[in-house]
């Protein structure tokens, strides 16, 4: 089991409980799954660029990403219909737990000028959503093997009614928002 999974059930969640005064344990908000999306325009020119996307995020995550393809032809954008244009991996369980350990300890951390996430990036529905614009920030990516620097969306779903309360699940498991 891992080390965040443990400290959520001996310490996040008796802490919530007695700060939003659940009844049952069932209420208590817990984290469901991240998402991790990666979206590559220029993919339509050059279809290297989604193996290496591929690469990174399953280098990242440890499991393996799905490629997603473009649902409408838009022609501005000059991509046709089942176009491959990113990637994503959903991540549940362990691997949640330890990919979120490693992201707020020590990606987060390596950010240029980091001062903390944005407490407000939240949906109304106690799902947190951020960018980060580099993968190069989690310790797994080697600097030399990358062909092009992209960002990536980071989606973090939990049972939370609200947004406080995902809020304080979030700083209890120890992400670094901003003050």
């Amino acid at each position: 089991m891992s080390r965040l999974k443990d400290f959520y059930n001996e310490t996040v969640a008796p802490q919530l409980k007695e700060k939003f005064g659940y009844k049952n344990v069932m209420e208590i908000p817990k984290i469901e799954k991240i998402v991790i999306n990666v979206g590559a325009g220029e993919a339509k020119d050059n279809s290297k660029v989604i193996s290496s996307i591929v690469e990174d995020l399953g280098t990242i995550t440890g499991q393996k990403p799905v490629v997603c393809t473009a649902r409408k032809s838009v022609a501005n954008f000059k991509i046709r219909e089942g176009m491959k244009i990113g990637a994503k991996v959903t991540m549940r369980g362990e691997k949640m737990y330890e990919f979120l350990d490693r992201f707020f300890n020590l990606a987060l951390p390596r950010v240029r000028d980091f001062r903390g996430i944005n407490p407000k990036s939240f949906d109304g529905r106690g799902n947190y959503n951020m960018g980060v614009k580099e993968q190069l920030i989690f310790p797994e990516i080697e600097y030399d093997k990358i062909d092009k620097i992209r960002g990536m969306d980071i989606s973090i779903s939990t049972t939370a009614k609200s947004d406080d309360e995902a809020r304080e699940l979030l700083r209890l498991m120890g992400a670094p928002f901003a003050k």
